[in-house]
């Protein structure tokens, strides 16, 4: 139903990897990519179990010379596995797709991720683009994973994804001690989604060490449930803030941590929402597009913020409302005082394009259409 960016192309004959949440589609788009490659998938128990104590069963099953690429699932679930593949590729010149949730247990586990002979690509939740007849207030509701955004009931799905992740990620790869101490400090995450990281504040609230709460952020970074934006530190006359902010991977699992009930406009819960799904568009936009920008976010010690910026060529601001003013326009008259860029950019949900002392604002589709023809930056 969803047709994919992500192409998970090959480039002179080398294998790949895709890393992807669990439940984003990696598993679909590869099927639907390579119909007819030999598929491995270690979800399955029985094929779990086979490999990882006769891992040479891989090299058996494949024969001489295998005319399409040969796809393992799930593979960060047997490290040694790794071992053969790469015996494969050096001496065999195979082709491998390597599908998976999370490297931090091959990492772990002393796997070699193939010595740089793989390439990496990396699937995100849906993105607008990929939507036919887009809904903005359903994807703020429901999330962007293919089945939630499909769902009529997106919050049994949501609730069982967390408690699958909880389960599946943490408790069988033993990557924590304590699951209940995890389990509150992944709803006190999800109140500071978007915003700057306070590993004390958040130990506290956690009832853990600061230690432990940035090893918390880790794991979630690590298993692909979030990542960090850095401040954007290019010198400047204002001192400026260096903390990191944290975003999930997915609105939807924000709403859930947090039991957030409807998401309408007009409202400060859907401000937070659009700014996370503008979020998800320009990291997902970054990677897909091959041109692997920073995106960073940029505020000073006097209170002005900027929410992104995408290399050292634009700065965007995110505005939940249908008329923004002159007066919601100083911080990013306040960044441009400090740097020269390309463009600036509020997007928001006003009717038509406008534009006020060199900044554009842009009506949220309008944005959307020009970052993925490659108009943005």
């Amino acid at each position: 139903m969803f047709n994919r960016i992500q192409k998970v192309e090959s480039i002179e004959d080398s294998s790949r990897f895709l890393w992807g949440p669990r439940q984003c589609g990696k598993s679909s788009l590869l099927k639907k990519l390579f119909p007819q490659s030999p598929y491995f998938d270690l979800l399955r128990s029985e094929e779990f179990h086979r490999l990882t104590f006769e891992p040479w069963l891989l090299r058996e099953s494949l024969g001489e010379n295998p005319k399409f690429p040969i796809i393992i699932d799930e593979v960060q679930k047997i490290p040694l596995l790794l071992d053969e593949v790469q015996w494969m590729i050096v001496n065999k010149g195979f082709q491998f797709i390597l599908c998976g949730s999370s490297a931090r247990k091959l990492k772990r586990g002393g796997g070699n991720l193939l010595d740089g002979r793989a390439i990496r690509y990396e699937l995100f939740p849906l993105v607008s683009k990929e939507i036919p007849d887009f809904d903005l207030i359903r994807a703020l509701n429901h999330g962007l994973l293919p089945k939630h955004y499909l769902s009529n009931s997106p919050k049994i799905f949501l609730k069982s994804y967390i408690g699958d992740y909880l389960q599946q990620e943490i408790v069988a790869e033993a990557l924590i001690r304590n699951i209940n101490s995890f389990a509150k400090f992944l709803e006190t995450a999800a109140f500071s989604n978007g915003e700057m990281v306070n590993y004390q504040n958040i130990a506290t609230d956690c009832g853990v060490s600061s230690p432990t709460a940035k090893e918390y952020f880790q794991i979630l970074s690590d298993t692909l449930l979030g990542r960090f934006v850095e401040s954007y530190r290019k010198k400047a006359k204002r001192r400026v803030i260096h903390a990191p902010k944290f975003y999930f991977f997915d609105v939807g699992i924000v709403n859930s941590l947090l039991n957030r009930e409807n998401i309408i406009p007009k409202t400060e819960v859907f401000g937070r929402a659009f700014e996370h799904f503008i979020f998800q568009e320009l990291i997902a936009h970054s990677h897909y597009s091959g041109l692997s920008y920073d995106i960073k976010y940029w505020r000073t010690s006097s209170g002005f913020e900027v929410d992104f910026i995408l290399g050292d060529e634009v700065a965007i601001e995110v505005k939940g409302t249908d008329l923004v003013h002159h007066y919601q326009l100083k911080n990013l008259k306040a960044f441009n005082e400090e740097y020269k860029t390309k463009r600036s950019i509020v997007v928001s949900l006003d009717l038509r394009p406008r534009q006020i002392d060199n900044i554009e604002i842009l009506p949220w589709k309008v944005f959307l259409e020009e970052l993925w023809e490659g108009k943005v930056i």
